[in-house]
């Protein structure tokens, strides 16, 4: 399985190469690649090097990154409040990224960075969403998943009400219009330098994850038996809600908000391997990632030269998908097929 999907995310990233408003050669794509990679020279055609290395490839990589993350994210989100309708925006932080990317859109907060200013805002916005929700959640009681799911719904409103006031008191006529296309998620103008800390996120966030598989197992049947088995409940809970909040964090801040793919793909990773986290995480990961490079592509072809936000693409398919899923009777939340 495992291998299945590597190869299939190999062949996904060299087609999405070839695919855009100007589509070219297979074969020129990957001599372009094979020259990058394996010699660290431009390919032999330098217009077509610079369209598949220089434009599309950061865009490419980043997201099969963002969809690993997004899936690694919610398969945890989901352990964490043991809830199959968890995602990874569920505690609030893409709600926050939107108030701190609302303020550099809006009102030209932290112009001074330049092209990083959206980014870095959408971080603080993101991190500061996740630690007033950690914050909320232990003054009233703890980080148990009912708490964590009704503060994390009710400050999510909250912050979104934060980003439509800011976006009318604004001076800026299109702040609307890219704030909306913002919020839906666009994978447009990624870079290489971009790159560095989502694949950073995403590799140490897998790590660590699968580094705790079985405590993961243990969580997912109940506080009661992971304690009784020896898990530190209290204290991974509290790990897993702040590894989940700055990966998400991040991911947001370079991607905007993508939906479904943190709640459809670990859904459809538990149907093929089952409910045990060992082998789920990387199939989710590996899924995630196949899932979202098609998923731009379409949004950057179907309607070209413009772009669909990439939410709209996932929403017209994860819908379905999911509603699919609803209707199998042997699939369970936390089991296999």
């Amino acid at each position: 399985m495992h291998l299945g999907l590597l190869a299939a995310l190999a062949v996904s990233l060299v087609v999405a190469l070839a695919l855009g408003s100007e589509r070219l050669p297979v074969g020129g794509v990957v001599d372009v690649v094979r020259e990058r990679v394996l010699h660290g020279r431009p390919g032999p055609d330098p217009v077509l090097d610079v369209i598949v290395w220089e434009l599309r490839a950061p865009r490419v990589l980043m997201a099969a990154v963002v969809g690993a993350g997004l899936a690694l994210a919610g398969t945890a989100m989901q352990t964490l409040v043991r809830n199959p309708l968890a995602d990874p925006y569920l505690l609030g932080v893409s709600a926050g990224a939107g108030v701190g990317a609302t303020a550099v859109i809006a009102f030209g907060a932290l112009a001074a960075l330049g092209a990083w200013a959206l980014s870095v805002g959408a971080l603080l916005g993101a991190l500061g969403a996740a630690v007033l929700v950690f914050g909320v959640s232990l003054a009233q009681g703890g980080l148990t998943p009912l708490r964590l799911v009704l503060t994390g719904v009710v400050m999510s409103s909250a912050f979104s009400s934060v980003s439509s006031l800011m976006v009318f008191l604004g001076d800026e006529p299109r702040a609307t219009e890219s704030v909306l296309f913002w919020l839906l998620g666009s994978l447009a103008g990624a870079t290489w330098a971009q790159l560095v800390a989502p694949v950073a996120a995403v590799l140490v966030a897998a790590v660590l994850v699968l580094g705790v598989h079985g405590w993961l197992d243990a969580l997912a049947t109940g506080d009661d038996t992971a304690a009784a088995v020896g898990v530190p409940v209290a204290a991974l809970r509290i790990a897993l809600f702040v590894l989940t909040s700055a990966l998400v964090g991040v991911l947001v801040a370079v991607s905007g908000g993508i939906g479904f793919v943190g709640l459809v793909v670990p859904h459809l990773a538990r149907l093929v391997v089952g409910g045990g986290h060992r082998a789920m995480l990387p199939v989710a990961a590996l899924g995630g990632a196949v899932f979202l490079v098609w998923v731009d592509v379409v949004a950057r072809t179907v309607v070209s030269p413009q772009e669909i936000p990439l939410s709209v693409v996932t929403g017209l398919v994860g819908a379905p998908v999911f509603l699919l899923l609803l209707g199998r009777r042997r699939y369970h939340f936390g089991g296999g097929a």
